[in-house]
């Protein structure tokens, strides 16, 4: 499967992440700890090397390879890496779906980043991974990523108690999806 770069801003691509991201990857992390710290699980410390980043990407490519994963990054000019975005638990047959998880660097935020380059993922996932569907989730106070899922089309579809280990608790989270299109499923 073959998936473009896409330029969201002058100064910022959307492309597929590779191995030789791992230390850019591994900064970012490092950068933006402290801000992704309430949204996210808990890390080892060998998650924010070069090495922990270059074991994540191995595995998302090997999921990607078998087309399980689609993992991306957001670049700036300057090499950086100004978040994720990834479709993963892809499932193709009849159900053609996946879910959404994506994070744009602290110093970033408020720019419509986060807002373009989900658009630009259901564009993909339905023209080129052939999706129907995509479900989301964020914490129940996480407003700007509900804001953000809204602009792109999601609807929100009910609330999962204790629905991931967040921080070091079991956080309760909103369920969104979208449905990409109402086409004829295709075999």
């Amino acid at each position: 499967m073959h998936i473009p770069a896409e330029e969201l801003t002058d100064d910022l691509i959307l492309r597929l992440a590779t191995e030789a991201d791992a230390a850019a990857l591994a900064a970012a992390y490092v950068e933006n700890r402290e801000y992704l710290a309430p949204w996210e699980p808990r890390r080892p410390e060998r998650f924010f090397t070069a090495a922990g980043q270059a074991a994540v990407l191995g595995e998302r490519l090997r999921q990607y390879a078998e087309r399980r994963t689609v993992p991306w990054v957001l670049e700036a000019a300057d090499g950086r890496i100004a978040g994720t975005i990834t479709l993963s638990s892809i499932v193709l047959g009849p159900f053609r779906s996946s879910y959404l998880g994506y994070w744009i660097a602290a110093d970033r935020q408020g720019r419509g980043l986060a807002t373009a380059a989900v658009r630009a993922v259901c564009r993909v996932a339905r023209e080129t991974v052939g999706l129907h569907r995509i479900e989301a989730t964020t914490l129940l106070d996480n407003t700007g990523s509900q804001r953000v899922l809204a602009k792109c089309g999601f609807e929100q579809i009910g609330t999962a108690p204790r629905y991931l280990a967040i921080d070091g608790a079991w956080r309760d989270h909103r369920l969104f999806q979208r449905i990409l299109h109402d086409d004829e499923p295709s075999l």
